[in-house]
C-alpha cells in the first residue's frame, strides 16, 4: 500500500492537532476540578501543600484511590502531553507513509499506552504517599521533619536531573523506535516507561512541593517539554537541575537552621 494522498493527510494532521488540544484543555480542566474538589478535604503531606492522602470522615481507602488517580492521571496528560505529542505525531506519520489505513487509530492506541504506564506509576506513588500521611498522623511530631524532608526530595530530584543515568533515558523516550500495527499499544508502555524513569526526578520533587501547587506543575511541563523538544534538551535537564538542587539546598537550609 502506499502513503495517504496530500488531501486526506492534511485532514489526518488537522484532525490529530485538534484531538490533542482537546485532550490538553480537558486533562488541565479535569485536574483542576479535582484540585478544588479534594482542597476541602486535604491531608497536609511533606510540607504545607494541601494532598489528600487519606480517607475523609465516613470514606474508605477504595474511594481515596479512585479519586487520586483520576487526580494523578489528569495531571499526567497535562504535563506530558505536550511533550509526547510530537512523538506520537511521527509515529502516526510513519504508519501513514507505510499506507496504514488506521494510522490515526493506532497513534491513539500508542497515546493510551503511554498514559496507562504513568496511571501504573501512579498506583505505585499512592501506597508511598498513603503510608508517611499514615505515620504523620500518628507520630504528629514528624510534622517537624516535613520541610526538611521536602527540601531533600527537591535536592535529590535535582540532582537526578544531573546524572548520566537520568541522559541516557532522556535519550531514550524521544520517539517509539517501532511503527508496527500490531504493536501500538506495546510501543506506548515502552516510551510511557521510558519517560517515566526520565521524568523521576521532576515527578519526585513536584509530589514533595504539592501537586496542588500550581507553579510547580508549570515548572514540572516547562522543563519536561524543554528537555524533550529544545535541541539542546540535555542542557535544559542540566539546568533545571541544578534550579532544582538550588531550591532544595535552600528549603533544607531554612527548614534546619543552625543551632
Amino acid at each position: 500500500m502506499g502513503a495517504a494522498p496530500a488531501p486526506a493527510r492534511r485532514h489526518a494532521d488537522l484532525r490529530f492537532l485538534g484531538v490533542t488540544a482537546l485532550a490538553m484543555a480537558a486533562a488541565v480542566a479535569a485536574w483542576d476540578a479535582a484540585m478544588r474538589a479534594m482542597a476541602g478535604m486535604a491531608v497536609l503531606c511533606t510540607n504545607t501543600a494541601a494532598m489528600s492522602w487519606l480517607p475523609p470522615p465516613g470514606g474508605t481507602w477504595t474511594g481515596v484511590l479512585a479519586a487520586f488517580l483520576a487526580m494523578w492521571t489528569a495531571m499526567a496528560v497535562a504535563m506530558m502531553l505536550p511533550s509526547v505529542a510530537p512523538a506520537l505525531w511521527r509515529y502516526r506519520g510513519r504508519l501513514h507513509d507505510a499506507g496504514t489505513r488506521r494510522a490515526d487509530g493506532l497513534a491513539a492506541m500508542a497515546g493510551a499506552g503511554y498514559f496507562c504506564t504513568w496511571m501504573l506509576i501512579g498506583l505505585l506513588v499512592f501506597p508511598l504517599g498513603a503510608a508517611v500521611a499514615v505515620l504523620e498522623a500518628r507520630v504528629p511530631a514528624l510534622a517537624r521533619l516535613a520541610p526538611a524532608a521536602t527540601g531533600l526530595v527537591v535536592l535529590a530530584g535535582g540532582l537526578f536531573q544531573l546524572t548520566a543515568f537520568k541522559a541516557r533515558h532522556l535519550a531514550a523516550c524521544g520517539a517509539m523506535r517501532c511503527a508496527c500495527p500490531g504493536a501500538a499499544w506495546r510501543d506506548g508502555l515502552r516510551l510511557g516507561l521510558r519517560c517515566g524513569v526520565s521524568c523521576a526526578g521532576l515527578t519526585a520533587s513536584l509530589l514533595a512541593v504539592g501537586m496542588m501547587d500550581w507553579r510547580a506543575m508549570a515548572f514540572a511541563t516547562a522543563a519536561t517539554a524543554g528537555e524533550r523538544l529544545l535541541p539542546g534538551g540535555p542542557r535544559v535537564a542540566r539546568i533545571t537541575g541544578g534550579i532544582l538542587a538550588t531550591a532544595g539546598a535552600f528549603m533544607l537550609a531554612r527548614a534546619t537552621p543552625l543551632a
